[in-house]
């Protein structure tokens, strides 16, 4: 019964997230709220590669049939990091990019202005 309560946390962070970009009024909101959402993923990844009981994977100095963490879950997660940021990085470009444009961050008020 643990098990299944520890996947309410990324649940809950993901629609938390998803509930800030379907309200938002604003570009930089809706760019952060979809930032908190992605990192419900690293949640989950974290959460399913967890092992109670397990060392780091680091061979040299660990004794042969020791448990250990598998490490492609954590190449994984810091890979969901980067590209996590890289995203987020570009959309607030765009962003300011619009801002810039327009003058104004309000997803409504560009709506009226697309044609």
């Amino acid at each position: 019964m643990i098990g299944y309560l520890a996947f309410v946390v990324p649940v809950w962070i993901f629609v938390a997230g998803l509930y800030g970009m379907a309200t938002s009024r604003n570009l930089i909101h809706l760019i952060l709220c979809l930032s908190i959402t992605q990192s419900s993923t690293y949640v989950l990844i974290l959460e399913v590669g967890y092992r109670l009981g397990a060392t780091a994977p680091v061979f040299s100095d660990v004794l042969p049939g020791t448990r250990a963490v598998d490490p492609v879950v954590d190449a994984l997660t810091l890979t969901d990091i980067v590209v996590g940021a890289t995203v987020t990085a570009l959309l607030l470009a765009f962003a300011l990019r619009i801002h810039k444009r327009t003058g104004t961050l309000d997803p409504e008020a560009l709506r009226e202005m697309s044609g």
